[in-house]
């Protein structure tokens, strides 16, 4: 009867909106979600719908590009977000960032040919223009920032650009390629995010989420060290 009662209260709450990123991320979040006590499916990411509602989690996930979470987020279309921290540091946008879910770990690095010679001019092509523009230049070097969408390995390859700066991950692809991983700039795991208007009038559910999340997460890195 508890457990009935319990169950029809979870599922009068107001829904809580999640933007959940699609590809790498999305697995290793479900799990979490799952671990943490969510009722969340397992298919969640080979559904169709671009919009899933839990009822009994009393939760909605809005399945986005792991790019725009933030966006959705900073605007209220979302309540809160899973995002890489790679993305936050490029945008910059207006969010709490709430929790560090040590999910999709990887590394943000400067990569390029092991033979290249300094140039004056260096041109540095990335999906992140921000975040090298401003690495390199707290280092006190100018360089000419080339943006690509894909395949950036390519440029160093072809002569576009003197160096790369892209997340790495297995280091494989740089690796098959005759590139070397130079320096590393920052790691980068997922995050929780919060739109802070949300967080206010939601604060209860929203910690209450983080709260559950965090026990997950303490337990996990408990057991690594052990």
């Amino acid at each position: 009867m508890l457990t009935t009662q319990a169950s029809h209260k979870e599922n009068t709450k107001e829904l809580l909106k999640i933007a959940m990123p699609k590809g790498r991320i999305n697995r290793p979040a479900i799990k979490l979600f799952q671990e943490a006590g969510f009722a969340v499916p397992d298919d969640l990411e080979d559904s169709r719908k671009l919009i899933i509602t839990v009822p009994d989690a009393a939760l909605e996930f809005i399945m986005a590009k792991p790019v725009d979470v933030a966006t959705y987020v900073e605007y209220g279309a979302a309540d809160i977000g899973i995002v890489g921290k790679d993305v936050l540091m490029e945008d910059n946008r207006d969010v709490y960032e709430l929790l560090d879910l040590g999910i999709a770990r990887c590394r943000m690095s400067v990569i390029g040919l092991p033979d290249w010679k300094p140039a004056i001019n260096l041109k540095v092509a990335t999906k992140y223009p921000n975040v090298a523009s401003q690495y390199f230049r707290e280092r006190g070097q100018q360089v000419n920032v080339i943006k690509l969408n894909g395949s950036i390995e390519l440029a160093p390859l072809i002569g576009l650009a003197d160096r790369i700066v892209d997340m790495v991950e297995t280091g494989a692809t740089i690796v098959e390629n005759g590139l070397v991983e130079m320096e590393q700039i920052f790691s980068i795991t997922s995050r929780l995010i919060a739109n802070r208007v949300s967080y206010r009038m939601k604060n209860e559910r929203i910690q209450d989420l983080c709260d559950r999340l965090q026990e997950v997460i303490t337990g996990r890195e408990t057991v690594q060290v052990k």
